[in-house]
């Protein structure tokens, strides 16, 4: 590891206890706080989240936001009744053509939120703590020199209470190991939970797949430097695991984000452009059955660019 990564782990690593509630609320000043929970068929928890943020985080978060992305069932109406602001994903910004993935749904965020600070979190998560929110708000909210705060913590998988992550050990820390080394100080490269100031934020541009989390670190780094970037231990967290089919779709998607990271920096020669489409295999009556699955993705250009 890199001697300017274990000082920024010593100086930018911190934990959700250290960023006590009400400390926070007393340096959050003029501030404003938004929180996206971008979402697709989460009714059974989605309306919990909305509830612990408004019920333990009044004062601190202005606005919650939940992204609908193409829900088949009501979870549009859970969030809408448990107090947030819902948007349809393919309504904002209509003059687009849409695109798929859950980085479309973050990136389209901005255009519907007001906050200086937007906190993201995933909306499957379950037994939600407000911690998860305003742990991440803690390193923006006291030093203005921070503009991202990664989120950090263990993943329960089954009878094992760290065992989830698997495509970040197995896909995501190898590549950001062997390419951008400044960034392996971050121990959830991948995690859902973040928080950005506006001002950065609008200022990158967004993967639409799964590769959005690591596109983000990448650009953000080359945006503001490592020192701007910081992480915080909030505890743990669960979630639904995807089964390992579903997870050879990510591990693919964030592959082909690092790709396209390298190829702008130069730092690769490409004679190729490589396939988005994976042949995954599963067995039927007669053998093995070829599933093909679609896993391209696009980017959209910063906010800042788009004329509403």
């Amino acid at each position: 590891m890199l001697p300017e990564v274990r000082g920024w782990l010593r100086r930018r690593t911190s934990s959700a206890a250290d960023w006590p509630l009400r400390d926070l609320k007393a340096v959050k000043g003029r501030t404003t706080v938004s929180v996206v929970l971008p979402a697709r068929d989460e009714r059974e928890t989605v309306g919990e989240i909305v509830r612990v943020i408004r019920r333990e985080l009044d004062g601190l978060v202005d606005e919650i936001v939940v992204i609908d992305s193409r829900s088949s069932d009501d979870t549009a109406l859970v969030a809408a009744r448990a107090g947030a602001c819902v948007h349809a994903q393919d309504e904002i910004l209509p003059q687009l053509t849409p695109l798929d993935g859950k980085g479309e749904a973050l990136w389209k965020s901005l255009a519907v939120t007001s906050g200086d600070v937007l906190v993201f979190a995933d909306a499957d998560i379950r037994k939600f703590r407000a911690s998860l929110i305003f742990g991440l708000l803690g390193p923006l909210l006291a030093d203005p020199t921070v503009v991202y705060a990664k989120g950090v913590y263990d993943r329960p998988l089954y009878d094992t209470s760290n065992g989830g992550g698997r495509v970040t050990e197995l896909v995501a820390r190898p590549l950001i190991n062997l390419h951008w080394p400044q960034l392996a100080g971050f121990v959830q490269p991948l995690a859902g939970e973040y928080a950005g100031r506006r001002s950065a934020l609008e200022r990158v541009p967004f993967l639409t797949g799964y590769g959005v989390e690591l596109g983000l670190l990448i650009d953000l780094l080359d945006l503001a430097g490592l020192d701007a970037l910081a992480q915080v231990d909030l505890g743990s967290r669960e979630h639904s695991p995807q089964s390992t089919e579903a997870l050879g779709g990510m591990a693919s998607q964030i592959m082909l984000a690092a790709w396209s990271r390298l190829r702008r920096q130069g730092k690769i020669r490409d004679c190729h452009e490589p396939s988005e489409r994976l042949a995954q295999f599963r067995r039927g009556s007669d053998g093995h059955d070829v599933l093909l699955r679609d896993i391209g993705i696009g980017e959209r250009p910063p906010m800042i660019t788009i004329t509403t």
